[in-house]
């Protein structure tokens, strides 16, 4: 029999005490009870290339990557990812000093954090937001503070008046998502100068998380923050593999910077894995090395999938907020007669067999996200095919 200790103090430490089980575990273990289609978690239910899954073979096979890597990562990917940098952005980067390979992007989101913060010390980010910056933000003691981006014309957009007025004098950072996830924006040029000017002006450092890079639609374009005058010097840029390369449980991130914010950084990575992903290390280096042609392809290929889920959703009475970026897509449930965005995620799979995850979880100001429901596109085309078949039973 365990016996709990005698003390009235709650178990789970207060800074993680309002963070449950995750939306997409609940929404997951609810699509395998159901026999649902699952278009709530963002991972692509195929393998990415071929040439690349046999480049972690070959690693494997000759021994490299099975014991301790080098704790900022392998030689070879260190060196592609400050390559890939340079040639696709003009942003030339010291593989030596100025790179770090982390467990994913969500651990060099965390040690960045960890690394940065004091307690008490603000970060601004846009709400809705990936749902591990608050939590790292509470981990790290930090405040967060949000400034929401509210739907407009179409697409969800920034207030940059907000923004210029919640930075204080406790403001330690900027945390930039773009390509954005949930709502599929991509923040323009006139934007990204805009956050440019405000961070050099309070002196404030920048974390850009850019996992999305590759998968940018139609007119909008990728433009790294670190790009534009005076931001370089302040600016902690986070990759990864798995959303570019669809191998999402390798677990392959990094970080580029200047060398004083990587060596703080990798000062809080190396408690938190020390290493990891060893062989796929070296499959990713290849990875990035692939010509044009392969991002151009998988670039086309989701903006297919983006296209034929958006027109079922529309068709299934939902208002569409066309993504700009990444692979989610984010509706208004509003025109269905529901306002209430965790009981119809809930009740879905009952009505129509598929998975979704509510918006509002990505929220502080919860009631803004309420009516806003989020479907990943990363699927075969057949599943979203049959996930827009069962939708439309919505509309009747």
């Amino acid at each position: 029999m365990t016996r709990m200790t005698s003390t009235s103090r709650p178990l789970l430490n207060r800074r993680l005490a309002e963070f449950g089980t995750t939306i997409f575990a609940e929404m997951s273990a609810l699509a395998l009870k159901t026999g649902s289609i699952n278009l709530g978690q963002g991972f692509p239910d195929t393998d990415g290339p071929e040439e690349v899954r046999e480049a972690a073979v070959r690693a494997l096979r000759d021994g490299r990557g099975n014991q301790y890597p080098p704790g900022p990562g392998v030689p070879e990917l260190r060196h592609a990812v400050a390559a890939h940098q340079e040639r696709r952005y003009g942003l030339s980067y010291d593989p030596d000093t100025e790179v770090l390979v982390t467990a994913g992007a969500t651990e060099a989101i965390a040690a960045t954090l960890l690394a940065l913060l004091e307690p008490g010390d603000e970060v601004i980010a846009f709400e809705p937001y990936y749902d591990s910056y608050a939590a790292c933000i509470a981990m790290a003691g930090g405040t967060r503070v949000p400034v929401t981006l509210r739907p407009h014309e179409g697409s969800f957009r920034l207030d940059l008046d907000e923004l210029r007025a919640a930075v204080t004098d406790r403001t330690r950072l900027l945390l930039i998502n773009t390509p954005h996830n949930p709502t599929g924006t991509v923040l323009t040029r006139e934007e990204l100068t805009a956050i440019a000017e405000l961070a050099v002006e309070r002196d404030l450092l920048v974390v850009t998380d850019e996992v999305y890079e590759h998968l940018v639609f139609d007119s909008a374009e990728h433009l790294p923050l670190a790009t534009f005058p005076g931001m370089r010097e302040r600016t902690v840029t986070i990759g990864s593999a798995g959303k570019t390369f669809s191998f999402t449980g390798w677990k392959v991130g990094w970080v580029t910077a200047p060398s004083a914010l990587v060596t703080a950084v990798r000062s809080a990575k190396q408690f938190l894995t020390y290493v990891s992903s060893g062989p796929f290390q070296y499959a990713v280096a290849e990875a990035l090395a692939l010509p044009d042609s392969y991002f151009a392809a998988f670039r086309a290929d989701m903006l297919a999938k983006r296209d034929l889920l958006a027109a079922g959703l529309a068709e299934a009475g939902f208002e569409v907020f066309r993504p700009a970026g990444t692979y989610f897509i984010t509706t208004d449930i509003r025109p269905l007669g529901e306002r209430d965005g965790f009981a119809f995620c809930r009740a879905l799979p009952e009505r129509a067999g598929v998975v979704a995850i509510p918006n509002a979880v990505f929220y502080d100001h919860r009631e803004a996200g309420a009516p806003f429901v989020r479907f990943a596109f990363c699927k075969q085309t057949g599943v979203l095919e049959e996930a827009v078949k069962r939708l439309k039973s919505l509309a009747g």
